[in-house]
């Protein structure tokens, strides 16, 4: 309590400021406790505040539970908004998709979005031919197109998707472009310009403001990469819009990526979760439509034959639907587990259910890259690898060029392709969104990427984690930042 003995004179004598200390000390405490968040979450918070209580409180109001929870009742209203189009949802054809599969079952009862069906299901595993479909997506619509990016940037990708926005807008098209404050920050007004004179709407989302000027926090982004035309055609995946995952400008150096591309009913799902999310950003200016006018965001298609469900998850929910997604999928493998993640610093339920998988006898294997754009991510990532490998779990280091694919495959019945990555970030910090491929042909498409992700990696074998003693200690320091990596 350096901060009060340093005010002691003016209080009086130091057993008043012990008295302070101590009342200090219970309240906060009891006020944390009755939070009721993880405990090492909250012993965390009850020291801060127990040692630094004139700088820990507006650390803690603008960082902590407490603003989570402003943003869960912001987002609350959101959903709210649209949930009269859930319940007609689920008393049709989603409810009958749901009954068929406990994994449908457990993302619906976390607040995902229903399970729907989908004419068409493909897979773009390259950045320009991304671009390419992006672009003729945009092209064809008619109505509207949504489009939500973590990272939209003004280099060459990023100006020939807003030329294709521009260009739909001045047909008279809605468009509606929807950034992250932080991952977009490089994105100004001179570059928008044409889209916003066009018509185009664009919103920022999570500004915080400080004083007079709005600036991004590191937590609670849209990490979501969506693009809807039509409520009809729908891409999610990892791929942001910018020149890294292009290789017309990087060339060999650009990223691999694994994007898909949906047709039909299921693009509903990422239809709720923009307008979730720009209701969020745009506040009053985003007012929900009424639920007719709605309809025309949400057409009836005809069932196709593959099964996807969009699941979504953010700090807005308590049910943590992606993790517990990937959880229950993994724990419940029989065949192989076969997963691509850029960023590799796993929650210790997710730790146990693959070495857990791996020594059942299931194959389970990684792809990882050698190195991302974070440092800390890497030295903590690397020391879960000789549990990993001791529980008989193969582990390929790809790269360089970095790889950035979010994607699962679980035995022949599941394929997972979106934008969270296996760490405390994507499953608690960040908005995300993945699409679920329930059976059908997708599962062993996304299997083959895999494979060629393998032959193009270097397997590691063996316990490499001794190295230097000092390396050893970093990577260990940087394993206890592990919940806000």
């Amino acid at each position: 309590m350096t901060y009060l003995l340093q005010i002691a004179p003016f209080l009086g004598s130091p057993i008043v400021v012990g008295l302070l200390e101590a009342a200090w000390i219970v309240g906060m405490g009891s006020w944390l406790l009755l939070e009721r968040r993880p405990p090492a979450s909250t012993l965390a918070w009850i020291l801060a505040l127990a040692f630094m209580p004139l700088i820990g409180i507006p650390v803690y109001l603008l960082l902590g539970p407490r603003r989570l929870e402003r943003k869960r009742l912001r987002m609350a209203l959101a959903r709210r908004a649209h949930s009269r189009l859930l319940d007609a949802w689920e008393r049709t054809t989603a409810a009958e998709l749901t009954a068929s599969g406990q994994l449908m079952r457990l993302a619906t009862r976390l607040d995902a979005a229903p399970p729907e069906t989908a004419r068409s299901v493909s897979l773009l595993a390259d950045g320009d031919a991304c671009y390419d479909a992006l672009v003729e997506a945009i092209g064809a619509s008619r109505h509207h197109v949504h489009a939500e990016y973590y990272i939209f940037a003004p280099d060459r990708a990023g100006a020939r998707i807003r030329d294709a926005l521009v260009e739909r807008a001045r047909a008279g098209v809605q468009v509606r472009l929807l950034v992250d404050a932080a991952g977009s920050s490089r994105l100004g007004e001179g570059f928008l310009g044409p889209l916003l004179a066009a018509g185009g709407k664009v919103a920022r989302f999570n500004r915080v403001l400080f004083g007079r000027v709005k600036r991004p926090v590191p937590n609670f982004r849209t990490h979501r990469k969506i693009l809807v035309c039509d409520g009809a055609v729908g891409f999610t995946g990892g791929m942001n819009v910018c020149d890294d995952h292009s290789r017309a400008a990087r060339g060999d150096a650009a990223w691999r990526d694994v994007q898909v591309r949906i047709e039909g009913a299921a693009v509903h799902g990422l239809q709720l979760a923009f307008f979730e999310d720009w209701g969020f950003a745009t506040g009053r200016e985003g007012a929900t439509p009424s639920l007719e006018r709605l309809r025309q965001f949400f057409p009836t298609a005809e069932r196709g034959e593959h099964v996807v469900q969009i699941v979504t998850s953010g700090p807005d929910q308590q049910g943590r639907a992606i993790e517990n997604l990937y959880f229950a999928a993994i724990a419940g493998a029989r065949e192989r587990v076969w997963i691509t993640t850029p960023y590799f610093v796993p929650p210790d339920p997710l730790l146990s259910a693959l070495t857990s998988a791996a020594l059942r006898g299931v194959d389970v294997q990684l792809v990882l890259p050698r190195a991302t754009d974070s440092f800390l991510v890497d030295a903590a990532g690397s020391t879960y690898h000789d549990e990993l490998l001791a529980a008989g779990v193969r582990i390929h280091v790809y790269g360089p060029p970095m790889i950035h694919a979010k994607t699962c495959v679980v035995d022949r019945d599941l394929a997972i392709v979106g934008s969270a990555n296996l760490d405390n970030r994507s499953f608690r910090l960040n908005f995300e969104v993945v699409a679920a491929v329930y059976g059908g042909s997708t599962a062993d498409e996304l299997a083959r990427i895999f494979e060629d992700e393998c032959a193009r990696s270097r397997e590691k074998k063996g316990r490499e984690a001794k190295g230097p003693l000092g390396r050893r200690l970093l990577a260990s320091a940087a394993r206890l930042l592990a919940s806000q990596l």
